[in-house]
């Protein structure tokens, strides 16, 4: 379970980072994530990646929220 709190962990970070990166990107004109710059070409891929993303920020939040 450790392993997985880790991994959760790191791929919310990671998706911050590209958050903030599309964000930056927005300010000047370009395209910053690195998720479609590198798996753009596979769609499917860049999808689950999101979803990955997705459940491993709710993970972070609950154990941080169980922790109050």
């Amino acid at each position: 379970m450790k392993e997985l709190k880790s991994v959760a962990l790191a791929l919310a970070v990671i998706g911050a980072i590209n958050w903030g990166l599309v964000g930056l990107g927005g300010f000047l004109g370009n395209d910053l994530n690195l998720v479609t710059l590198l798996l753009g070409s596979w769609p499917a891929i860049e999808n689950i990646v999101y979803l990955l993303v997705g459940i491993s920020g709710l993970m972070v939040a609950y154990a941080h929220l169980a922790k109050k």
